[in-house]
């Protein structure tokens, strides 16, 4: 996740004679920022590096695992019905409509259900894609009217209603509430008289000005990019060819890698397939490796085109 800017910082204040050790999974999604740090120090030679590839016993009894291993290795994972109790499911559905009916009814009830998570706290829907009849926008304004309805305590700005108890994430760095891109928090309470809003992230109340509602949006349902660095007791990831600009195996790969006790696809074999197949994304132009290679200095010649 970390960016070549971010980097830098970091290495600016770290001390000489510290040591620093880098761990990090560079076959999910690279930052959202330029560069790819850490494929680029992997690929550089300049720095020793240990890659755990096994997947030992224990684990190997995770269908989460097994599965993600077999997405970052190019094959479809497992999808048939499990025999027993599983962690890893695949939920057939032919189209959106079909698709958005189906996970409204395994976040309501059938998740809650069979392994006692809760539907609001404990359960998230990650698309790959905002648009789209399954895409996050839409899913988000199901599943707020299925899980918390609103009533008379309720404010309606930038295109989205906020009530007491609704799901919300910051979409943008705030560094005075400290509160920050991808956090999610619960609303507690909406005053109308002083125009602002409560919410609570990580048991601590934060305050916004109904003015600065756009840095919130519900967040039932999130795109995979806006998970990344974040993990989940349960996850749903709609999978349809309707997502097809964007099925790609290291989106897969991050998405099924953030479900820690649960995780269901929804959609179409022939999607899933799409994606597993589609290695091609994420590829960035970075010159960070051919720097940092042992050897001698690399000469950089700058110039610009096209002047004089």
């Amino acid at each position: 996740m970390v960016d070549v800017l971010l980097m830098q910082a970091l290495l600016k204040a770290v001390p000489d004679k510290a040591a620093l050790l880098i761990v990090g999974d560079i076959d999910q999604l690279p930052s959202v920022g330029p560069g790819q740090v850490l494929a680029d120090v992997i690929s550089s030679d300049a720095v020793p590096v240990v890659r755990l590839t096994e997947v030992f016993r224990q684990a190997a009894q995770s269908r989460i695992i097994t599965g993600a291993h077999r997405i970052n290795q190019g094959s479809m994972p497992d999808l048939s019905p499990p025999g027993l109790e599983s962690d890893f499911y695949f939920v057939q559905a032919d189209d959106p409509e079909t698709a958005v009916g189906r996970i409204i009814a395994l976040v309501k009830a059938r998740i809650p259900k069979r392994f006692g998570l809760d539907p609001i706290h404990d359960i998230q829907v990650l698309c790959p894609m905002n648009r789209g009849g399954a895409g996050a926008r839409s899913l988000n304004i199901e599943l707020q009217a299925t899980l918390n309805p609103a009533g008379d305590r309720k404010v309606e700005r930038f295109g989205w209603t906020f009530a007491p108890g609704d799901k919300v994430m910051q979409i943008e760095n705030d560094y005075d509430k400290e509160v920050y891109n991808g956090d999610i928090g619960t609303i507690d309470d909406v005053n109308s008289t002083a125009g602002e809003i409560v919410a609570i992230f990580e048991g601590r109340s934060v305050t916004y000005g109904f003015g600065e509602l756009d840095m919130l949006v519900p967040a039932y349902a999130a795109t995979i990019h806006k998970s990344q660095g974040s993990e989940y007791p349960a996850v749903i990831i709609p999978v349809l060819t309707q997502h097809y600009p964007m099925l790609q195996r290291n989106l897969l790969y991050t998405a099924v890698t953030r479900g820690k006790r649960l995780v269901v696809l929804v959609g179409q074999k022939k999607a899933v397939a799409i994606a597993v197949r589609n290695a091609s994304g994420g590829r960035r132009w970075s010159k960070l490796a051919e720097w940092l290679r042992p050897g001698p200095p690399i000469s950089r010649k700058f110039g610009v085109a096209g002047c004089g």
